[in-house]
């Protein structure tokens, strides 16, 4: 079973300790203490809370629905164009997501830093993998 320290689900759950014991203390995270005495929260349970939790997305602004469930509303941040192909950032919330596309394109949608876009990911594989040593 997997157990987080609180200063390692802060950073899961992108807030500061505080946050997380405040939680902690109102017995809105459930947690124990480990062998060391130091508090700890049940892996389980925290995804549970993260997922309760997470924060709404931003609206898609186009009002167009499609196929392709993974929107993200941000901010383009950065555009680095070449002759034939163009490399779009956008900070979505904490996460930032890069594109690519022809130079063309970028430059009919207009991309430009601090404009706003929505990147729609769309993937028949999603590669996950644990960090090393976690059992």
């Amino acid at each position: 079973m997997t157990h987080f320290l609180i200063r390692d689900a802060a950073r899961l759950l992108g807030v500061s300790d505080d946050t997380v014991r405040r939680w902690v203390d109102a017995g809105s995270l459930p947690a124990t203490r480990n062998e060391s005495g130091r508090k700890v929260i049940d892996g389980v349970a925290l995804a549970e809370f993260s997922r309760r939790h997470a924060a709404t997305p931003a609206p898609d602004p186009s009002g167009v629905s499609r196929s392709a469930r993974n929107r993200f509303v941000g901010l383009v941040t950065r555009v680095v164009m070449d002759g034939v192909m163009a490399q779009v950032e956008l900070q979505c919330g904490p996460h930032t997501v890069v594109s690519l596309m022809s130079s063309e394109a970028a430059r009919d949608l207009e991309l430009q830093p601090g404009r706003r876009a929505v990147a729609g990911v769309k993937a028949t594989t999603v590669s996950v993998e644990p960090p090393a040593g976690q059992s």
